[in-house]
């Protein structure tokens, strides 16, 4: 996959991410950095796979760095982190193989062919664990850096800490 298809791709991936964000009715000064982070995100799955890697670690990657980049925007802009990263993550959602894996498992309790039904069942196997294996990628992307840095992005923990005193 050549850069300028990673760049178009990676442009597109932003446009959903602001549709996702829209549907969420986020504050409207949100929409450029959801824009900004859904296209890094997209781009850095795909330049991933671009270089060999599995979708998986595609995603991961990806995520990782919507996660990373998510809470010093919460700061500046003064929102939550889950306000920029869920919808500029949501895009990186595996749609297709769990679409895939959903046919499959419908073919499978029709087809008694026992020559096919082997081939089909490894298919919707392959298609399933990847769909699961994505989403947790997902997840564990957002939410790891978060979790790491959650000391410093809670201002609230430092005024309650004040008053008590």
């Amino acid at each position: 996959m050549d850069w300028l298809n990673i760049l178009e791709k990676g442009f597109w991936f932003g446009w959903a991410a602001v549709g996702f964000a829209i549907l969420f009715n986020v504050p409207p000064r949100t929409l450029i950095p959801i824009w900004i982070m859904g296209a890094l995100g997209g781009m850095t799955k795909l330049a991933f796979i671009s270089f060999g890697t599995s979708v998986i670690l595609g995603s991961l990657g990806g995520a990782i760095l919507i996660g990373i980049l998510s809470t010093p925007l919460a700061h500046s802009k003064h929102a939550p982190p889950l306000i920029f990263s869920i919808p500029a993550v949501i895009p990186m959602v595996p749609g297709t193989f769990a679409y895939k894996m959903m046919l499959g498992l419908m073919h499978l309790t029709e087809d008694p062919n026992s020559a096919t039904y082997n081939q089909l069942l490894h298919e919707t196997t392959n298609n399933g664990l990847k769909a699961f294996f994505i989403i947790m990628s997902l997840a564990v992307g957002v939410a790891l850096p978060t979790l790491i840095t959650r000391q410093a992005s809670i201002k609230h923990i430092k005024l309650i800490k004040k008053k008590a005193s």
